[in-house]
């Protein structure tokens, strides 16, 4: 491959007090005892109870599981140094938006100016992976056909069953939370960058936005990095499923690039049609059916994950990811994050458990 899709993960996570259970809001308190460790690359976020820790970009997968091992194990290093606890989830399962504080700082209180309680209730916790792209107009082409994979990896990452205290039904309610923003969900098809740059011109010159950073959208052209970015997924609580999917994401856009330059087109759907899914894959998640529109039947999640993987296989040794990526099949074995939560609480009766079992797996495998 001429050009090297290099990879990087942004992770959101949880700070947590671990005598209660409950979120803190001391994010100020953990970057100061884990930024000797981490530098530029431990951030805030608007909640003081959220942190987000990013890696450098990597050049294959290899060398991104070592930056994640890293991150993980310096920020629950840290985090455990002032008596607090990090967890990895798409929401938190019994702390209350209300009580959270907000973080100091001009961009902040501009959201907060703009979306009112919108933005004060955003207590959710994403997964964020970037691939870098050639040129632009790549990037649109491919943006366009890997939409219709969103709905996948969203099933395979969900980690976001309770809200408040409460079982939602959904297998990532994270995603219900986050659909309330404007310019969120999936992107509309462009037929150029210089459509889709015109369209971010339009919003920027009419003061709907600043800059394209405040397009949220479940897959973005990254509106400074060069990359594409998948912004779908909630964060998964191990760390190898976060391999995993940053993997498989990695090898979806190179195999629809093989095509591309090959002069073979990827079908691509409406937008509706993908949010279709997007509910399925919220709701369900790997124990729903999506749907195939082309043969027009639902199938099952559990089917179409191993035909992503037959899909992006003549790729994934020319990128040296086989393992990271056949690691679905534990996956699909053992459930994600938010089956194990609800099996945790269907034990207990009790969510403070499920924020226990949280803990102990995001450090599981990163600390002795």
């Amino acid at each position: 491959m001429a050009h090297r899709f290099t990879l990087g993960v942004e992770e959101e996570f949880q700070i947590i007090d671990p005598a209660t259970g409950e979120l803190r809001s001391h994010v100020s308190e953990l970057m100061a005892a884990s930024t000797p460790a981490l530098g530029e690359q431990i951030k805030r976020e608007m909640h003081q109870s959220i942190v987000e820790v990013g890696t450098r970009i990597c050049a294959d997968v290899h060398e991104l599981r070592d930056e994640m091992f890293r991150l993980r194990t310096e920020l629950a290093t840290g985090a455990e140094r002032i008596g607090l606890a990090v967890a990895a989830a798409g929401t938190h399962p019994i702390s209350d938006w209300t009580q959270q504080v907000i973080s100091p700082g001009e961009r902040y209180e501009n959201l907060v100016e703009e979306l009112q309680q919108l933005a004060r209730s955003l207590l959710i916790f994403g997964l964020h992976v970037h691939v870098a792209m050639p040129d632009r107009q790549t990037t649109i082409d491919i943006m366009n056909a890997a939409r219709y994979f969103l709905p996948h990896l969203l099933a395979i990452s969900t980690s976001s069953p309770f809200w408040a205290g409460r079982d939602t039904g959904l297998k990532s309610y994270r995603t219900a939370i986050f659909r309330r923003f404007p310019r969120t969900g999936v992107p509309d098809h462009f037929t150029s960058w210089s459509e889709y740059d015109n369209y971010v011109n339009l919003l920027v010159d009419l003061r709907c936005i600043d800059d394209g950073k405040k397009i949220w959208w479940d897959l973005r052209p990254h509106p400074m990095f060069g990359t594409l970015e998948f912004r779908v997924c909630d964060v998964p609580t191990r760390v190898e499923d976060t391999i995993c999917l940053a993997a498989l994401v990695q090898a979806i856009v190179v195999k629809l690039h093989r095509l591309y330059a090959q002069n073979m087109g990827f079908r691509l759907y409406r937008r509706a049609l993908i949010e279709e899914n997007k509910w399925r894959a919220s709701r369900w998640g790997l124990d729903g059916k999506l749907i195939d529109f082309g043969r027009r039947q639902e199938v099952p999640m559990r089917d179409l994950a191993i035909e992503l993987l037959q899909f992006v296989d003549d790729v994934v040794d020319d990128l040296g990811s086989r393992a990271e990526v056949e690691h679905l099949h534990r996956i699909l074995a053992e459930g994600t994050s938010a089956d194990r939560q609800l099996a945790v609480y269907r034990e207990t009766g009790d969510l403070r458990a499920v924020v226990h079992h949280l803990v102990q797996e995001t450090r599981a495998g990163i600390l002795a």
